[in-house]
């Protein structure tokens, strides 16, 4: 009797027949595009052809989507860890190690010691549906991935928790001229990272290691980026996509099936239609019509081609998935267009768009041009455009077109929502998702793609569903597995793209534009951006918010039509743009190079034109730009990193005692520094963060949605023991010093408790020791006593109480005195700025946000854009405690509350503020609102920037910029 086991998985169905004695029969493998039923079915079916003597059966199923089927007919189930367990054991005697990628699933197994299992949760980071998402994104075939990424010459990083956010950071390399093997290789780079650091948990990976699983099956590169990240050579066993399957054959019980009977239920079984629903999006056909007829009102005639003498101005938005593209008249009328994926590399398709233009138009004057997007930099420098403008301007302009009256826009593109708020004519606020882009585009696109339809089929299938799936507003890799419930609970395509256009308007009200009150959005609606040509995603969007809007004709080019409409008015004699005999000697040459103007080493992509013009890429200053460090304005970060660094390692008369440079070291390293030489013991420091250090420390992280600040400090642990420092201190403090701002003093848990984890962090058999005593330093009265208890403990030395006291007057004085001068600049700083009537930007974050490979240089950024930075710790002096709709009782949120208060008493109107936010900080789920409302109380724009060890500043350059293009506007200034 023939054994048969099914891998029911998250994208694709594994099938294997094994004989009485296990050898292997038969084993299939296919997609199953979430028709696990049908899949089952024909697989079953074929197997049975196969075998037509064997009538009866014996059946186990696995598989994270397994479970519903097996239970519901009866069918032996076996979780896949046990399953996989299993075959290993059978297959691979004597294995340590097994990491598996599936296309939703990722886990590593410890075979040897004590049995272990990691699993990824709802998040499909790092696994084959994320690679899958960024082989179309690159517009090559996975096989062509894998070619390319073993040609690969530098490596970038990427986020690799979500396929979404990934799109944030390949975007702008690709934009910026990055190369196809380059962001291949570190797409495989991101996925390795991912999984040693986000599933080992701080367990050491090492023996003998098995790659199972369809990516490390397929993708040769891939395995060879985790050998050198786990500096070993893994082993990919034959049948290593099977081993589920396999094992699940093996599980099977003596519980025996006639194949006609079990085919038979499988054909009748059909899942109960119990899931959460919304209304219809129509409740009927005359609905509908009468709802298009409404929206065909806003459409514009376009001439495509004329031989006439013609005046045209140019305007391209190179966005984060696609390329706009426009002329337009001097009656302000778009005369030619095109809306194109990027694939990649903008800079062909702009070339293609110019040569289509002045072939339709071979009498054109091209009076103006300008480009906007994420693009905008790479594509004006190629072609000589006139102008760049901020995308919130460009789509600003485009608006007031269709209604002078504006008084909302809401743009869902490919990867981004940008929303405005306009009062008096000007942009009072702006709403900018995250790096995160769920809820845009690209969300809907992935799960057409992943059920197998067209983006336009799945949309059109949602306009008349009957019970749309109600989704919530979740992220997309937590939505694929309300997705795949709500199927098994009987929705239908139709339901599901209702459901999913319906949860895409509900991200941009709730999670972005944080709506409490409809009254919020305004009465004069402009919808744009290409999601919105999906009449579902509108039809929601005017059911949620209870009004009609507008969706122009030009909804997915309305960022190209504000760039024009710009030059337009901006008009020249004769744009620099450039024409067809330039375009026809046009030519475009990419190189890689690493930067050594200074410590961040950003990785450089150089782009090369023809005329000689070159455009940099992926700097994080403007010194490979301007030869040197150009006549930036004062920093605040410039002046605290100065004056940390007076504070270096040296030796003492006693033991050398390491000190780990990050999180609140950033802060009371001048404390620690001051009491332990004044002791006698020399001091080591583990020195400045980067992304080598980082790495080197990954495998010993215990859980990764702790902050990227807090990750760091395995890297730190990792420097000092390579520097054979065996005493490391770092003290666990649930307080910090009172400064009378709060209610209480806190630090936040992982600053103070982190010690904690670290002392699990050092290596098995180790000779050094981390020295984490809970110490008060905000008992300024008996510090001395604990600390001389703690040392007297740790070390074979008698300290007396006179010299640790000493020492410890001379630690708090040297504190004092720091925060003093901090003071004291920051006041020199801000009235510098007030005398030149320069702008002022207060950079708010943690004491740690001053560390390089923290922040990324986006202090430096601010600068470079003309305005004086301030930080949160520079104002203590000017601020006072602030009444709160919130417990004010942490020492770093209640400065955080204060500089908002400041920037909108202090009476200086060039003064804004921008909160910078680490993933995975729970605490500032709370600061950020609250930062919010402080501003917007006085009519302030909140900005927020999200950061983690990603260093593309894409996003992040677009959301200050626009900041600042919203804050001259509001003052009369210029947008570019």
């Amino acid at each position: 009797m023939i054994r048969i086991g099914l891998d029911v998985g998250s994208t694709t169905l594994k099938s294997v027949v094994l004989d009485e004695s296990g050898a292997i029969l038969y084993q299939q493998y296919e997609r199953h595009y979430s028709q696990i039923t049908l899949k089952v079915i024909e697989m079953l079916s074929g197997i049975q052809r196969m075998f037509p003597d064997q009538a009866t059966i014996r059946l186990c199923i696995s598989g994270s989507a397994g479970m519903g089927l097996a239970q519901d007919l009866g069918i032996p189930f076996a979780q896949e860890v046990y399953a996989t367990r299993e075959a290993v054991n059978a297959l691979l005697p004597g294995t340590d190690v097994g990491i598996e990628l599936g296309g939703e699933d990722a886990k590593i197994l410890f075979l040897s010691g004590a049995m272990d299992v990691c699993m990824n949760g709802s998040c499909a980071g790092g696994t084959g549906a994320f690679i899958d998402q960024m082989a179309t994104l690159l517009d090559i075939s996975q096989d062509e991935m894998n070619a390319l990424a073993t040609n690969h010459k530098k490596i970038y990083s990427i986020a690799s928790r979500c396929g979404v956010f990934a799109k944030s950071d390949v975007q702008p390399l690709l934009n910026q001229g990055a190369t196809k093997e380059d962001v291949s290789a570190s797409i495989f780079t991101a996925v390795a990272n991912q999984t040693i650091a986000g599933l080992a948990h701080g367990r050491q990976i090492e023996g003998r290691v098995v790659y199972l699983g369809g990516p490390l099956t397929f993708f040769s590169a891939l395995r060879a980026t985790f050998d050198d990240a786990l500096r070993l050579k893994g082993t990919c066993p034959k049948h290593s996509l099977y081993f589920v399957a396999y094992g699940a054959a093996l599980l099977s019980q003596d519980k025996t099936f006639s194949f006609d009977a079990l085919l038979g239920a499988l054909a009748s079984y059909t899942a109960s239609d119990q899931y959460a629903a919304c209304a219809p999006l129509f409740e009927s056909e005359a609905e509908y019509e009468a709802f298009a007829a409404r929206h065909s009102k806003q459409d514009q005639q376009i001439t495509t081609s004329s031989a006439k003498p013609v005046e045209l101005a140019v305007g391209i938005d190179a966005g984060s998935t696609t390329l706009k593209a426009v002329a337009i008249d001097t009656r302000r009328h778009v005369v030619f267009s095109r809306y194109m994926p990027n694939a990649g590399n903008p800079v062909p398709l702009v070339k293609s768009f110019l040569e289509q233009l002045y072939a339709a138009f071979p009498q054109a004057k091209i009076v103006g041009s300008a480009t906007t997007g994420y693009g905008e930099e790479i594509i004006k420098n190629a072609f000589h455009a006139d102008y760049g403008l901020v995308e919130t301007i460009a789509h600003y302009t485009a608006a007031r077109q269709y209604d002078p009256d504006v008084d909302f826009i809401i743009d869902i593109g490919g990867q981004d929502i940008k929303c405005f708020q306009i009062r008096n004519g000007a942009i009072d606020n702006i709403f900018l998702n995250e790096a995160c882009s769920s809820g845009c585009g690209s969300f809907l696109q992935t799960f057409a793609g992943a059920l197998g339809y067209s983006i336009e089929d799945f949309s059109r299938r949602g306009l008349f569903a009957n019970r749309p799936v109600d989704l919530g507003s979740r992220c997309t890799v937590f939505m694929n597995s309300s997705v795949k419930q709500a199927q098994k609970d009987g929705a239908t395509i139709e339901n599901i793209a209702a459901g999913l256009s319906i949860s895409v308007v509900k991200n941009a009200l709730y999670k972005v534009i944080r709506m409490k009150d409809k009254e919020e959005i305004g009465r004069h609606v402009i919808v744009q951006g290409g999601t919105f040509l999906n009449d579902s995603v509108l039809r929601a969007f005017e059911k949620e918010i209870g009004r009609d809007v507008i969706r122009p004709a030009l909804s997915g080019l309305m960022g190209a039509y504000g760039a024009a409409l710009y030059a337009l008015d901006h008009r020249l004699e004769r744009s620099g743009l450039l024409d067809g005999p330039a375009l026809q000697n046009f030519r475009h040459q990419v190189m890689a190079t690493t930067c050594k103007g200074c410590t961040n080493h950003c990785r450089l992509t150089i782009n090369t034109f023809s005329d000689g013009r070159r455009f940099i890429g992926g700097n994080q200053c403007d010194k490979p730009t301007r030869g040197q460090s150009g006549a930036a304005l004062p920093s605040m970060f410039e002046v605290k990193k100065k004056l940390l660094d007076a504070y270096s390692s040296q030796p003492g008369r006693l033991e050398t005692i390491g000190l780990l440079m990050g999180l609140n070291e950033y802060e009371l390293l001048p404390f620690w520094h001051t009491l332990l030489t004044e002791l006698g013991f020399g001091v080591e420091l583990s020195g400045k963060s980067n992304k080598k250090l980082y790495h080197a420390g990954q495998n010993t992280i215990s859980s990764d949605t702790v902050c990227y600040p807090a990750k760091l400090m395995h890297g730190h642990l990792k420097a000092l023991l390579d520097k054979g420092v065996e005493h490391i201190f770092y003290p666990c403090l649930s307080y910090n010093m009172d400064e009378q701002k709060a209610d209480n003093h806190y630090n936040c848990p992982v600053v103070a408790y982190y010690p904690e984890v670290l002392r699990n962090a050092l290596p098995a058999g180790s000779r050094a020791r981390l020295l984490h005593p809970y110490l008060g330093i905000h008992r300024r009265k008996d510090f001395p006593k604990h600390f001389r208890a703690f040392l007297n403990e740790a070390f074979d030395h008698d300290f007396s109480k006179k010299e640790v006291a000493e020492a410890a007057e001379k630690a708090y004085a040297r504190y004092e005195a720091h925060l003093e001068t901090i003071h004291n600049e920051g006041d020199r700083l801000y009235q510098y700025a007030v005398e030149r009537n320069l702008p002022i930007i207060v950079l708010c974050g943690r004491p740690y946000h001053l560390d390089e490979e923290v922040n990324h240089g986006i202090d430096k950024f601010v600068t470079q854009e003309g305005a004086v930075l301030l930080s949160e710790d520079s104002l203590g002096h000017m601020v006072k405690k602030v009444d709160t709709d919130v417990l004010n009782q942490w020492t770093y949120h209640a400065r955080l509350y204060s500089a908002a208060d400041f920037v909108n008493t202090c009476g200086y109107d060039k003064i804004d503020l921008v909160q910078l936010v680490s993933f995975g900080c729970g605490l500032d789920a709370i600061t950020t609102d609250e930062v919010r409302a402080i501003l917007e109380s006085n009519g302030k724009i909140y900005t927020q920037i999200k950061i983690d060890e990603i260093t593309n500043l894409g996003a992040v350059k677009i959301r200050l910029r626009s900041l600042f293009a919203a804050a001259k506007e509001k003052r009369g200034g210029t947008h570019v």
